[in-house]
Formats: structure tokens, C-alpha cells, sequence
């Protein structure tokens, strides 16, 4: 049996986890790793302990009297051990996250980690486009982008590493006076024979466009030619009054002044995004950003694909903890 002194202090913090969350599906959550890596970690602390810790049915999990009597020292253990480390520990650099656009949803995942966080600074940057933002990160000009994994180029995604964060449902941004703009959500079938911007030309932004075309494929639909890229309220509200052409955007998409967003239904397409950074990065405010996306995937039910929704066939939606193919496409 090791000696208590001997103990790992990873397999402590494990315990704590579980411990403090009586759950081990929400405990794995809160350390990134997963469940069947947790259960690993306890059995063995009980084999080096020689104790049993916790008592586990279907329905619960509780700490064993060993396991209630273990727990004010490994509250004691690891307070030292994280003291220790602190102080020889320097000043994390700021982490530049780039959320793509102002006004996303993905700003509710950088709030999140700044409140799990808030000794770290974790510096938003807006690189409106994942294969443009990949190519920051991988120069080592960011750290941390979102967006659409699988419909980046091979040669960006192996020097990358991602973890899905959500299926976002899409939407049409449409001028105010279109025909369409009075409905409270647009069937897709209603965009026939129409045009519908997503980004052509844009160097920075190809994952998006390859999306579209393979939404709009079968249906009509037709992606608008390039166009300048508006940047600002007023230079969107500008260029959508002179081209009355229909965006695609996502339902996150903030209000633009001139247009109205609408929902896309029958069947509604969804946009995989993922938290995507360098491979091998280390910082805890990248830890932060994990734990932020996971908590709130499983408060919103992010990971849950509605009914009849569309995917890509084949789509990756995930690079870390395994990469997670699509189910095929419907509609």
C-alpha cells in the first residue's frame, strides 16, 4: 500500500470532485476529463489507501465513513499544495480569445470563465472567421477562437486541437421590406430561387461558405457572389438597403438596424461550433474557457440535437475527447 505521504495529488483532487459533487458525470465535468478517467483515479486511491470511500447505486453516491473521515485532510493537502504552487508560480499572460463577431454567444462563454477566473485576463478579439483566426492562432497571435472545426482545411486543424461547444441553430437575416421578413420563422424552402450571402470571397471565412453551399445544395438556393465585407451597424444597414439580399447568419446574430433575423426551420439547420486552440497550449485560462463551455453546453442542452434538424453528412463536430461524426442529414 503507498504511504498517505506518497499520494498523488491528483487522485485528492479527484476525490474532492466527487465528494463535493456526489455525481461523478457532473465531477468529470468540473476536472475536463473523462468519467471513465475519474473512476480510474478513485479505485486507485481506495487501493492505495486501502478504504473504501464512497458507496455507489444506480441512483446515488455517497462518502463511506473512511471517505468523510479522509475529507478535512484532503481539504488541508491540497490548500498547501495550491499555496505552494502559487508562490512560485508566475503571472499566467493574458489569453486572447476571439469570439468572430461582437454581440455572439459565444461572449456568454467568456463571461462565464472571467467569473471562474477573475485573477487571469482573458482578452476578447473579433477575427470575424475560423480559418482566419486559425492562421492567428497558429502564428501564435491568438489563442483561442470558435467556430466551425470540421469545415476547416486539414493542414489548419493538425497543428490545432478543439472541443465541441454547441449545435447553434441558423437564421436568415433579411431586409425589413422582404416578403419573408413579416413571417416569425422562414422555411428553407422559402429562400428558392433566391440568393442568400454567406461570406464568398472572404479568405477568412471559407468554412462558412462551404456550409452554406452544402445547406443550399438540392434546395435552390444559390450562394450570393462575392461582396465587400461590412463592417459596423451602419455599413451592414448600408449594404443590406442597396442589395436586398438576404445573410445567412446564426439566431445569436445581434440586431442590425434595417433587417430583421428569422429563424430557418423544415428542417432547421444547425452550425457546429467548437472552442478550437494550439495544439499543446497550456494556461489556465484555457482551463477556465473548457469548463465555462462544458457547464453551460449542459445547462442549455447545447450538445442536444433537436429532431429533424440538418447537419452536413459526415460532419466532425469535435477534435479533443474524441471526434464526433454527424448522424446524416435530413430535409
Amino acid at each position: 500500500m503507498t504511504r498517505p505521504d506518497d499520494l498523488d495529488p491528483r487522485l485528492l483532487r479527484a476525490f474532492l470532485a466527487v465528494a463535493e459533487e456526489l455525481h461523478f458525470t457532473r465531477a468529470a465535468t468540473r476536472l475536463l476529463v473523462a468519467q471513465q478517467a475519474l473512476s480510474r483515479d478513485i479505485r486507485r486511491l481506495e487501493r492505495e489507501l486501502g478504504a473504501e470511500l464512497f458507496v455507489r447505486t444506480t441512483r446515488q453516491v455517497a462518502l463511506t465513513p473512511d471517505g468523510e473521515r479522509l475529507l478535512p485532510y484532503v481539504h488541508r493537502v491540497l490548500a498547501a499544495h495550491d499555496e505552494l504552487a502559487e508562490a512560485f508560480r508566475a503571472a499566467p499572460r493574458p489569453l486572447f480569445v476571439d469570439l468572430n463577431s461582437a454581440g455572439l454567444g459565444h461572449e456568454r462563454v467568456l463571461h462565464r470563465a472571467r467569473e471562474l477566473a477573475p485573477e487571469l485576463e482573458l482578452m476578447a478579439r473579433y477575427e470575424s472567421g475560423l480559418t482566419g483566426a486559425a492562421r492567428e492562432i497558429l502564428a501564435g497571435r491568438l489563442d483561442v477562437s470558435f467556430g466551425r472545426y470540421g469545415g476547416l482545411a486539414p493542414g489548419l486543424r493538425a497543428g490545432l486541437e478543439a472541443q465541441f461547444v454547441r449545435y447553434e441553430p441558423m437564421a436568415v437575416v433579411l431586409p425589413e421590406g422582404d416578403p419573408l421578413a413579416g413571417l416569425p420563422e422562414v422555411p428553407l424552402a422559402a429562400l428558392a430561387g433566391r440568393d442568400v450571402y454567406a461570406g464568398a470571397g472572404n479568405d477568412r471565412t471559407p468554412e462558412w461558405t462551404a456550409y452554406a453551399a452544402l445547406l443550399f445544395a438540392g434546395r435552390d438556393i444559390r450562394v450570393a457572389a462575392p461582396a465587400p465585407l461590412a463592417v459596423g451597424k451602419e455599413e451592414f444597414r448600408r449594404v443590406m438597403a442597396k442589395s436586398q439580399v438576404p445573410v445567412l447568419a446564426v439566431v445569436d446574430f445581434p440586431a442590425m438596424p434595417g433587417s430583421v433575423l428569422r429563424p430557418l426551420v423544415d428542417p432547421v439547420p444547425l452550425a457546429p461550433v467548437s472552442l478550437v486552440w494550439r495544439k499543446g497550449l497550456r494556461h489556465p485560462g484555457l482551463d477556465a474557457l473548457r469548463r465555462a463551455a462544458a457547464e453551460i453546453a449542459a445547462h442549455e442542452g447545447w450538445h442536444v440535437r433537436p429532431p429533424g434538424s440538418w447537419l452536413p453528412e459526415g460532419e466532425i463536430v469535435a477534435g479533443v475527447q474524441g471526434a464526433l461524426t454527424a448522424r446524416p442529414r435530413s430535409g
